[in-house]
């Protein structure tokens, strides 16, 4: 019988002090396995020193190259920050920018580096890399981020491919939004085998992102498929606005919740799965059986 491996991440580590919180809280007592830090975020700092504290935690690189803040100097990336060092987030049109200009994309790939070294800075183990707001979909940032990634080992990488079930079970517009984004997650998938470079085989998140909640979950581990399974959460001790204006209706407390419920551990035990981070999951479903 295939075996089931499951990651359960939270982004967004280090942006909010509340987060941390909430990250810390569930890595110890509850079911998360994984966080995914923006390192030039303003908590980054408290982030990492949490993160020391937890070894059973399992750190990756969450990519800022929208709706945050930049490693860089605006003087050094004036292409894709304001005065003030902020990406905006209009992604399609600076997707097409990436595509088109190649002065954006030498500063595109020198912010991406510079966000690699400054994880490489903290210590910790890279478990995996990721994109805020999954802009890794796009295949110019996709490129750029795997060869800066041969210079720091060449983590995991998340690949955004979730089930069509899950999405259409959140509502009509959601589940066609997800088949709209299915040629690009398969040119994604297709680009890391390629590239030699490990991923999860499936992702839940997208469809619900910042309503994870324990009845979400729950329904998730019910039909949880074989191979490396990501589950991804937006945890936190306040919720909304309170973390960021892009984040209104973000039920963060909730998400928090679940990754502490005991339903929801008690499911993950009886679906079998065995639970860790990127670099664990990924080597052992690799291995002979």
């Amino acid at each position: 019988m295939p075996r089931k491996y499951l990651i359960i991440t939270a982004d967004d580590f280090g942006l909010h002090q509340s987060i941390n919180e909430a990250v810390a809280s569930a890595a110890r007592d509850g079911v998360l396995t994984a966080a995914s830090l923006m390192v030039a975020a303003p908590a980054a700092q408290d982030a990492v020193r949490r993160a020391r504290l937890l070894p059973n935690l399992h750190v990756g690189l969450h990519l800022v190259l929208a709706d945050g803040s930049a490693m860089l100097d605006a003087t050094q990336i004036p292409s894709l920050v304001d005065v003030e060092g902020r990406m905006g987030d209009r992604m399609a049109y600076d997707g097409l920018r990436y595509f088109l200009l190649h002065s954006v994309r030498r500063q595109l790939e020198a912010e991406i580096r510079a966000q690699f070294e400054a994880f490489a800075r903290t210590g910790l183990r890279l478990d995996h890399v990721n994109v805020h707001k999954h802009f890794h979909l796009h295949p110019t940032i996709l490129s750029i981020l795997l060869r800066v990634a041969q210079d720091f080992g060449r983590p995991p990488v998340r690949a955004t491919v979730e089930p069509l079930w899950f999405a259409f079970n959140k509502g009509t517009a959601l589940g066609l939004a997800g088949a709209a984004l299915r040629p690009w997650a398969s040119l994604m998938r297709r680009t890391l085998r390629r590239a030699g470079v490990t991923h999860n085989d499936s992702l839940f998140g997208i469809a619900a992102s910042g309503a994870m909640d324990e009845r979400t979950m729950l329904k998730i581990l019910a039909r949880l498929p074989p191979g490396v399974t990501e589950l991804y959460l937006h945890p936190a001790t306040t919720s909304g606005g309170a973390i960021a204006s892009s984040m209104q209706g973000y039920r963060h407390q909730e998400e928090w919740s679940a990754l502490l419920s005991s339903p929801v551990r008690a499911a993950i035990e009886a679906s079998g799965a065995i639970r860790g981070g990127f670099l664990d999951c990924c080597a052992l479903s690799a291995a002979p059986a």
